[in-house]
């Protein structure tokens, strides 16, 4: 980079970081604020500005090492990536703007600093760009890895029993994942009753009652007894509407029943106490 902006940038940090600042809070979406307090605001700018500088200073270890910690926490805090495309061009037209009010840049030297800008620049924004990608990409697949694990859990409540409650819509992606936690858990906790909870599932179609069907098949199989409990009213209605057949499957109107069944079934009750 010009030695010129070089020293103007590294002499005047603090009024860049405050104009900077100011200029993107005007800049800023008001729910993107919102989330963030001024302190984590200002010392993510600072981060911000000492990455481009480190930058400049042609120090690519410490560069790449800041830029990948600001892309996990931009990631984290929901700033866009146009937020932060726009955030380096502010940053390039307050140097400009303050290097001509100081005198800097002249009439002789004002394109060759435009073009040092640029060359300094562009291959900067791409590795912003390229960086923030790879994170936003790491983060979602984790997420969805997580929403997978939480979206068909089962759950050991006793010996030899366990559960799985369903929360929300089936679908075939979904279906694959109950099947295979299902399968999984009943071998990994010895199961010898499973009872799938249904009473969060907000429709059940030929499509869901096949699925269904299918993952108690499949328990039974590996040597276990599957129950179908949380069957309210109208979706009773509208298993006997599709002509779905679930004669092979116990089935129960709440967890709780299902629960005293797996019980008997394991030859234990619930009994009650006196003091």
């Amino acid at each position: 980079m010009n030695q010129l902006v070089y020293g103007f940038i590294i002499k005047n940090q603090d009024y860049i970081l405050d104009e900077w600042m100011k200029r993107m809070k005007e800049k800023a979406d008001e729910r993107l604020i919102k989330v963030v307090s001024d302190q984590m605001f200002t010392r993510t700018s600072r981060e911000f500005i000492d990455m481009v500088i480190s930058n400049i200073q042609n120090n690519n270890d410490e560069f790449k090492y800041k830029l990948s910690e600001f892309a996990e926490k931009v990631v984290r805090l929901g700033w866009p990536l146009t937020f932060v495309n726009e955030g380096l061009r502010e940053f390039n037209l307050i140097v400009f703007e303050a290097m001509q009010e100081n005198g800097v840049v002249t009439p002789d030297n004002q394109m060759e600093i435009i073009y040092d800008f640029d060359r300094w620049s562009t291959p900067m924004n791409n590795e912003i760009v390229h960086m923030y990608s790879q994170t936003w990409e790491k983060t979602v697949s984790l997420q969805k890895i997580a929403l997978q694990e939480l979206s068909a859990p089962l759950i050991p409540v006793l010996e030899g029993i366990t559960v799985m409650p369903l929360v929300g819509t089936i679908d075939t992606e979904r279906a694959k994942q109950i099947m295979e936690n299902l399968l999984n858990g009943v071998v990994k906790h010895r199961s010898e009753v499973v009872l799938i909870d249904i009473t969060g599932v907000p429709v059940v179609d030929t499509m869901v009652a096949h699925h269904i069907i299918q993952a108690a098949e499949a328990v039974r199989l590996v040597g276990a007894k599957c129950m179908l409990c949380g069957i309210r009213p109208e979706i009773a209605q509208t298993i006997v509407n599709l002509g779905i057949n679930l004669n092979e499957i116990i089935t129960k109107n709440s967890l709780k029943n299902g629960v005293e069944a797996a019980l008997e079934l394991t030859s234990r009750k619930i009994i009650e106490v006196e003091e």
